[in-house]
């Protein structure tokens, strides 16, 4: 998906005249006014899932998982179907029989993923069943709407279900030949993908015959994984087990994704174990308050030397 730039916005609306400088921004950012839309500028929302349950999945959703949905709850108690990507990239439907779908992934972003997506839920919340989803302007060129957490159940689940191909975009529509022929194209560029059970935001995925990954969304701070990661790389024990290596990782709105190589012939729920057995060494490496040794200063810049910014 593209990424933009973070934009200029005119400055927060005030309810009462001048807001105050050093005040939270009213956008719900989390800075203060001065440093946000108080100075004409929006800078970008680092971590814009924050606050909400499943923040890695979201992740997930929006940059590493091709087909998946999940089931959201709204703060009134209306349900919503969330899916990792729309036909065209569209950012919501609403089915005939009132269902409303929304799409993670979206063609374009501003500095905010989470107010563009809250855009378009809010408009999907007042659309008539069966009519096209109108946000008004979205993405790139500036959303207005509420965010997410302004509009869903902090406390529901996010309960992610991968598919295989893009079928449930068109269930219960009656179809016809053009959309089946769009849904075929689709369905031919879908990377294998399998979420891996009893881990939180862990994907296995096959991009080619003989190549495979576990792609793995974490939660933590970056620089305390960072440093957890380094010490079990010193230790010769950041692996999911022979013929695997770590291949690096990313960035991705403000957590840190790492990557492992695996052999693409083994079933992907065969890494379901090696993977919960380096989540336990994780999280003993996560609990050490000690300074880093030499060889983990070390580690830790090899790991810094294969990492990359998505946004």
């Amino acid at each position: 998906m593209a990424r933009t730039a973070s934009r200029r916005r005119p400055a927060a609306p005030a309810a009462d005249g001048e807001v105050n400088p050093k005040a939270p921004c009213p956008c719900g950012s989390g800075r203060k006014y001065k440093h946000c839309h108080g100075s004409a500028y929006a800078p970008v929302v680092s971590r814009p899932f924050e606050g909400l349950a499943g923040e890695a999945d979201w992740v997930a959703l929006r940059e590493l998982v091709p087909s998946a949905t999940a089931t959201l709850s709204t703060a009134d108690g209306r349900t919503v179907t969330l899916a990792s990507v729309l036909p065209g990239g569209a950012p919501g439907l609403v089915r005939a029989n009132g269902e409303i779908v929304l799409g993670v992934q979206l063609a374009t972003s501003s500095d905010d993923v989470s107010r563009d997506l809250g855009t378009a839920l809010a408009a999907a919340l007042e659309a008539p069943a069966g009519n096209p989803v109108d946000p008004g302007p979205i993405g790139a060129e500036g959303s207005a709407g509420p965010r997410l957490q302004e509009l869903l159940d902090p406390a529901a689940p996010l309960e992610v279900t991968v598919h295989e191909d893009f079928g449930f975009w068109l269930e219960g529509t009656g179809a016809g030949p053009a959309a089946l022929a769009g849904l075929e194209r689709a369905n031919e560029a879908v990377i294998p993908t399998v979420r891996l059970e009893g881990l939180d935001a862990a994907y296995w995925c096959r991009p080619a015959v003989d190549r495979a990954h576990v792609r793995w969304v974490r939660p933590e701070p970056e620089e305390q994984l960072l440093d957890a990661l380094a010490r079990l790389g010193a230790a010769e024990q950041l692996t999911l087990g022979e013929g695997t290596k770590y291949a690096g990782a990313f960035r991705a709105h403000g957590l840190v994704v790492p990557v492992w190589d695996v052999p693409a012939d083994t079933p992907p729920a065969d890494w379901a174990g090696p993977a919960a057995e380096l989540q336990t060494r994780l999280e003993a490496a996560l609990a050490v308050t000690e300074p880093l040794s030499t060889d983990e200063r070390r580690s830790r810049a090899g790991l810094l030397s294969r990492q990359v910014t998505l946004r």
